[in-house]
């Protein structure tokens, strides 16, 4: 038996699809949270009462006997060449079926059309005659009262959305003009399945958006490549052309196949110059910028698909932690944090106003895409402290900018700029690795289990693991910014 899932993988790669199905399933975390039944909801706003509810492992007759009866079908199961699909809402409207689909995001679009397609593709093998196409999705302009009202957090379209958040295109005119015949497709998977190997293709989906998990099984040699080589060159279209070419490292990189970005210069000129690479007058110009004290601030969130709390909207944030390095202008660092559960947003803005110093630069790594966005969403949560987090926000300053500028490149950060790769190789410093947490999503996951008071796990130790990273971060900031000071001391020597 097949799903949508499967089919997706097979189209992006069949050598993903093929890997896939050997894997051991691992235990699913969603970077989203989502407390809520969200079918009830929606029944809610559809004002369903009587309908037939399919439930996981249903066989499909059971779905085609209701629709006999019901008007409503709710999570009905249908199954056509063993791939099979869940349709959310099916309505009886005279002799079609009107098809509800349900979008867990504020608007969609049609960039998941393999879902969309398919799911009406079993449907019309299956004989059910199709009348009109809707899909239920949040209203990012809802904001929660003192209850989560279902009727004002939900809008109906039969319209996908483009980019600027304006309705585009007809989904069911959409959906018939991009649907295909899949028995192909599954035949091909069918067959797939039964080899001992799949030759792996290196293609632009390997990498572009979210890499592959499977890139190193794919091409474990890749993993072993000089901190200089080729492969390493940022958002190159020809980085693989010039490797077949015989072209290894960046330094011998061909004029005419560079896009010519700083950073791309960066990299280029620090494998000329054997691994470092400092354009001094940028980094002493955003140096001066800096005043003492400097405060390293580094959040911890979560979001919410659905507000859970009076004054949010649909994935709105709720930070729950934060950790602050002081440095002050003797040397002297200091170290605050606080770390809540539930609704602590107000008890954090509190702490936070109150910890950091009145004067001198905030720091923060990815500020502008991170950090910065909070402390507006704050202000405008609550207003009575908006000058105050402002005035944070108007002190801020981002770390990441002489990385992603290509002011400072060396080699060891093999294309990636992140705080964890750039501590990586800091000398005599204790890293990520010697945490128990690793990366912010296994700090989510972990604050969850703190949140909903699991009974099987230990409240202080998890307390004890979250300040240990969240702590790091600024920690790692505080290393980070003083090795870029000791580049500019070493060029004044």
């Amino acid at each position: 038996m097949y799903h949508i899932s499967d089919v997706k993988k097979y189209l992006r790669c069949p050598k993903l699809f093929w890997l896939s199905e050997r894997e051991e399933a691992l235990p699913f975390n969603s970077y989203v949270r989502l407390d809520e039944a969200v079918t009830t909801l929606a029944c809610e706003k559809l004002e369903i009462k009587e309908h037939f509810l399919g439930t996981r492992g249903d066989d499909p007759q059971k779905t085609l006997d209701a629709m006999k009866e019901m008007d409503w079908i709710v999570k009905g199961r249908f199954e056509y060449k063993q791939l099979r699909v869940k349709i959310p809402f099916l309505h009886r409207n005279g002799d079609v079926w009107d098809v509800y689909f349900l979008f867990c995001g504020n608007r969609p679009k049609d960039d998941d059309m393999n879902f969309y397609c398919a799911s009406t593709w079993v449907l019309k093998m299956n004989k059910i005659p199709l009348g009109e196409f809707r899909v239920l999705h949040f209203d990012e302009n809802y904001v929660r009262g003192d209850k989560l009202s279902a009727q004002e957090l939900f809008k109906i379209t039969s319209m996908f959305y483009n980019d600027k958040g304006n309705p585009s295109k007809e989904i069911k005119e959409t959906i018939q003009k991009r649907m295909r015949n899949l028995e192909e497709t599954l035949n091909n998977m069918d067959e797939v399945l039964k080899l001992d190997n799949v030759e792996c293709t290196r293609q632009n989906k390997c990498t572009k958006k979210n890499k592959c998990r499977f890139y190193e099984t794919c091409f474990p040699d890749e993993a072993q490549i000089p901190n200089d080589s080729i492969l390493t060159l940022v958002s190159s279209q020809y980085k693989y052309e010039m490797f077949e070419d015989g072209v290894d490292s960046l330094k011998d990189a061909i004029p005419e196949k560079i896009e010519g970005s700083r950073q791309q210069y960066a990299q280029i000129m620090a494998s000329k110059m054997g691994g470092l690479y400092v354009d001094e007058i940028s980094l002493r110009t955003w140096m001066k910028k800096i005043k003492m004290p400097i405060t390293f601030l580094d959040f911890e969130w979560e979001t919410y698909a659905i507000p859970p709390y009076k004054g949010m909207k649909p994935y709105d944030v709720l930070p729950f932690e934060y950790s602050i390095h002081i440095l002050h202008e003797d040397g002297e660092i200091e170290h605050k944090e606080y770390l809540g559960t539930k609704d602590c947003r107000l008890k954090l803005v509190e702490n936070l106003i109150s910890d950091i110093p009145s004067t001198g630069t905030l720091i923060a790594f990815n500020a502008e895409g991170a950090e910065k966005i909070r402390l507006k969403e704050m202000a405008s949560q609550f207003p009575q402290y908006a000058k105050n987090l402002m005035d944070l926000y108007t002190r801020m300053m981002d770390l990441s900018f002489p990385f992603a500028l290509g002011t400072v490149y060396d080699v060891r950060m093999r294309g990636y700029y992140s705080l964890k790769v750039i501590m990586s190789f800091m000398e005599n410093q204790t890293g990520y690795h010697d945490l128990d947490i690793h990366q912010g999503m296994d700090a989510v996951f972990q604050w969850r289990l703190l949140d909903k008071e699991i009974d099987e796990v230990d409240p202080d130790e998890i307390r004890e693991h979250l300040s240990a990273y969240c702590s790091m971060d600024t920690y790692a900031m505080v290393v980070v910014f003083n090795w870029l000071k000791s580049l500019l001391k070493k060029s004044d020597n």
